[in-house]
């Protein structure tokens, strides 16, 4: 009798850390769409349903959560979590809390960084042994692994809208010139290198790989897919927090082409979901020491025409804008809480005030996630 009563007792304690938002009752089903995001406390990860306006947040433990996706069906989320800044182990669950499983498990010296959900298989950056990082993949489904390796320093991968490609940055080392802006001259003995980055685009089964960008100095980063899959924008850093805004076509032998010439810091990227341009989040662009949001056209030099889609003195110091599947919402962080701007209208909230919580404002800590196109509510999930 005690050990059944235990057992109540535990699944009693599973239920209110799964469950624990004020305004979301036990047993509500979500009907989406969803975003997930964690906080600056990184105990929980929360999952806001705009179709409720209701929030629910989900803890699995003391570790440092840490949230990176949906499953394609979005009745899942991907996270990550560690005990402090150890590396991290792999992790999957379903959007209530239940059936956790750990996919990668971390030993304390090895780990997982960056996960993406892919169609059959979730590439992640592994960091091994050695501290190299390597872009891996796992089958969730059936447990097989596998690398998508070049030189043992690679980063930020990220699949193409169809899942059938990974673009992902790679890191290598030239000896070093005169500056920053120049290579050692061939013969000459030098023992300083450089560590610098190029893109690379790889099928998802792996049969076919091909480096994307070449630039002689400098590093490329910040990877993105336009929605429609035929473009790569990224940022191009001839040296250090000195950054461009570039793009090129999704396919070998194509040819950057350069959207920006004066030097910013880029925070981040994302595309217009329909394909016709770049957001960015930067500081010092035309003279603007904030960072706010600018879209940055296709054409032209956006050192003049970039045009900033934020103008509201109340979102200001704006980064890690995500747009909805169905391209009518817009949730960005603004000075570290998240805000849900209508494309309809420009009307926006702080997300708190759309679920209708008692609580203060949770300061984001990482970029928000939403549910893919294909979650049509719970109660359609396994």
């Amino acid at each position: 009798m005690r050990k059944v009563l235990m057992l109540f007792v535990l699944a009693l304690f599973h239920l209110a850390l799964t469950y624990a938002a004020p305004g979301f009752p036990p047993g509500s089903l979500l009907t989406g769409p969803l975003i997930a995001a964690d906080d600056a406390r990184q105990d929980r990860i929360t999952i806001y349903d705009l179709g409720t306006s209701t929030r629910r947040e989900l803890t699995f433990g003391t570790g440092w959560h840490r949230v990176w996706d949906f499953s394609p069906d979005g009745c899942r989320i991907l996270f990550t979590m560690s005990e402090g800044s150890v590396p991290a182990s792999l992790y999957t669950a379903r959007i209530d809390g239940s059936d956790l499983r750990q996919l990668v498990a971390a030993d304390g010296v090895s780990g997982v960084w960056e996960p993406q959900w892919g169609a059959d298989r979730i590439a992640y950056t592994m960091i091994d042994a050695d501290g190299k990082h390597l872009i891996a993949w796992i089958n969730p489904t059936t447990g097989e692994t596998g690398t998508y390796s070049v030189t043992g320093d690679e980063h930020t991968a990220r699949w193409s809208p169809d899942k059938q490609w990974l673009v992902y940055a790679s890191y290598e080392e030239r000896p070093a010139g005169a500056d920053t802006f120049s290579t050692a001259v061939p013969g000459m003995e030098t023992a300083a290198t450089v560590r610098e980055a190029d893109l690379w685009v790889v099928s998802a089964d792996g049969s076919n790989k091909y480096r994307l960008t070449n630039f002689p100095v400098g590093s490329v980063t910040m990877p993105r897919w336009s929605p429609d899959g035929d473009l790569i924008g990224f940022v191009y850093s001839p040296s250090a927090n000195n950054d461009q805004f570039w793009m090129i076509g999704a396919s070998p032998d194509a040819t950057p082409t350069q959207l920006s010439f004066e030097w910013v810091l880029a925070l981040d990227l994302t595309w217009l979901p329909d394909s016709t341009g770049i957001i960015a989040a930067a500081r010092d662009l035309q003279g603007v020491a904030e960072n706010r949001l600018w879209l940055i056209p296709l054409t032209g030099n956006a050192d003049q025409y970039a045009v900033q889609t934020i103008t509201d003195p109340a979102l200001s110091s704006n980064d890690y804008p995500r747009y909805s599947p169905d391209s009518q919402w817009l949730v960005l962080r603004s000075q570290y809480a998240l805000a849900l701007l209508k494309m309809q209208d420009a009307s926006w909230r702080w997300l708190d005030e759309v679920v209708a919580t008692d609580e203060p404002p949770v300061l984001g800590n990482t970029p928000p996630v939403w549910t893919p196109a294909a979650f049509v509510g719970e109660t359609a999930c396994p």
